[in-house]
């Protein structure tokens, strides 16, 4: 297996291409683009123009040299949190789905277009993508409003989460609520405007005969380059009203309840990772930062660590997955707490996307802001920290504030 690279000369964005690969593989028969946008292997974009992303579990990697900072190809796809659901419920989609890709486009952080491949002739291929990028296409969507389950049967759930913790049963739990609807037209072009309005850093965007996962993310779950491993676990919201800081990234840094929700879980992801690590190679080297993401304010932590030599990716897995900062602590007992309190599976939401790489590593989000497409359904999860300190109505307005700019996204197309 050999590796290729060859500057394209366009302007196309990855979140573009992502549209027009669409087009093009929906008139040909061909599969859908995969794609990661935003901050990914130190780059902007990572687009596979045609990928079968198919239930199946997560792939056993293998490692070849290439240049730094490329890709070149990889397995992409999702890990569903209703995998490891101690109820055994499912929302329908597969547990884990995975793609192999041979070749990639990706956008290095100046902007610059490369096709990458590890395919021993990719000289047709490379044709067609660079006739695609040239190409034009209108893809749209329709959607009904979200329907929502009652405010008061989330907040219920809520106070039952706040009695289990006063009993002290566990510390914090991440109670979900479900918005449900019709969809119809392109997912892959609500990924693409949905990129372009809302600049997620962790975006992603599988899709196959199951459906399709539509990512807006700004949470990264893990990455892995070499043995270093990093997770960056964001908890802690205020809503945000503007671009710039409206008194709330502050209010948020000084809330209580907002820090101690944040310190918890990240002392639980360093206990996760220390299961993976070499002894004495984790720690936290920021803690507590505040971070915009579309419609609000998030406190943000990042925990790295050595991946010890005898750890696999899967075994990495084992001892990581579902992330803590969407489980809770205890992370066991968060679990079940889970379980007996949210009606409904949660499907690919709170669960984890992105890529595997020969070349480049490992790279997942944590699947919140995420559409999950199946057939006519959409569904959109939202959700929060619960601690002895949560106030039921807050926690369903947080809610709110979360899904509004995923909200008005279905509920404006773009104009074609």
């Amino acid at each position: 297996m050999r590796f290729f690279r060859q500057r394209l000369t366009t302007d196309v964005t990855a979140s573009r291409a992502v549209a027009l690969l669409s087009a093009f593989a929906d008139s040909h028969g061909l599969p859908q683009p995969a794609a990661l946008c935003g901050s990914w292997f130190g780059s902007s974009g990572v687009v596979a123009p045609f990928v079968s992303v198919a239930p199946g579990p997560f792939p056993a990697g293998f490692s070849i040299a290439a240049p730094p900072e490329c890709v070149g190809g990889g397995w992409f796809g999702y890990l569903s949190y209703d995998s490891a659901d101690p109820s055994g419920r499912s929302s329908g989609v597969p547990a884990s789905a995975w793609g192999w890709a041979d070749h990639v486009l990706r956008w290095d952080l100046a902007g610059a277009c490369w096709f990458e491949s590890l395919a021993d002739d990719p000289s047709e291929l490379l044709s067609t993508v660079d006739r695609v990028l040239g190409s034009s296409a209108s893809l749209s969507w329709t959607a009904s409003s979200l329907e929502r389950p009652s405010a008061a049967s989330h907040e219920q759930a809520v106070k039952s989460c706040v009695a289990s913790i006063e009993a002290g049963e566990l510390f914090q739990a991440n109670i979900c609520t479900r918005f449900t609807g019709t969809f119809s037209g392109s997912p892959a072009a609500l990924f693409s405007e949905g990129v372009s309005r809302l600049s997620p850093r962790r975006a992603a965007f599988v899709a196959g005969s199951w459906g399709s996962v539509v990512a807006l993310s700004p949470e990264l779950f893990l990455s892995r380059h070499g043995r270093r491993v990093r997770s960056t676990p964001i908890k802690g919201t205020l809503p945000r009203r503007g671009p710039h800081d409206d008194g709330n990234a502050f209010l948020l840094r000084q809330s209580v309840k907002d820090v101690a929700e944040n310190v918890m879980i990240t002392d639980l992801v360093r206990n996760d990772l220390g299961r993976a690590c070499t002894v004495g190679s984790v720690f936290v080297p920021l803690l507590l930062t505040v971070e915009p993401a579309p419609g609000v304010w998030h406190l943000a932590s990042t925990v790295e660590g050595v991946l010890a030599d005898d750890v696999s990716d899967s075994a990495l897995l084992d001892a990581t997955f579902p992330p803590g900062s969407v489980t809770g602590a205890p992370k066991i007992r968060a679990l079940d707490e889970i379980a007996s309190l949210e009606p409904a599976a949660r499907g690919v939401y709170t669960g984890a996307v992105g890529m595997l790489s020969p070349v480049a590593g490992l790279e997942l989000n944590v699947a919140i802001r995420t559409f999950e497409i199946s057939g006519s359904r959409i569904s959109l999860g939202v959700g929060g920290g619960i601690t002895a300190d949560s106030d039921s109505a807050a926690e369903w307005q947080e809610c709110l504030h979360k899904a509004a700019p995923l909200e008005a996204l279905l509920a404006t197309p773009p104009a074609v």
